[in-house]
């Protein structure tokens, strides 16, 4: 993929050339039908996604939890923690995406502080999202 497509991606924006172009090398693009699950509840988490184009839904169970859009990712709880996955991840629109596998993705956590910082801040807004409501 081409590092300059990462700056569009607020996760990667701050990182200087050399940095995206490392991301580049490990990450994948994928066109997503509509309707296609990305990550499903309880099951393995293998990679991290970014998205594009396109919207998903984040649902656990039967419970709505959230809409991402261009620009949002998706997948760093279970592959940080190597646990399942917690929710449920579809295309709502066909989209386009940044795929990470685990092990390239904890490499950009521990070497890329910038990065690690936004992933950070956004666990812990998205667990505020996956508490159960009482």
């Amino acid at each position: 993929m081409d590092e300059a497509r990462l700056r569009e991606i607020p996760v990667f924006a701050g990182l200087s050339k050399k940095q995206r172009k490392f991301v580049a090398q490990v990450a994948d693009e994928i066109d997503v039908e509509q309707g296609t699950p990305l990550c499903r509840e309880g099951q393995s988490a293998y990679e991290f996604f970014a998205i594009e184009k396109g919207t998903a839904k984040v649902v656990r169970g039967d419970q709505y939890l959230n809409q991402l859009g261009p620009g949002e990712f998706f997948g760093e709880m279970g592959v940080l923690s190597k646990e399942p996955r917690n929710a449920s991840v579809i295309a709502e629109s066909p989209m386009t995406a940044i795929v990470i596998t685990g092990p390239a993705f904890r490499h950009i956590d521990r070497e890329m502080p910038e990065v690690a910082k936004r992933i950070r801040f956004a666990i812990d807004e998205r667990r505020h999202w996956l508490e159960p409501v009482t």
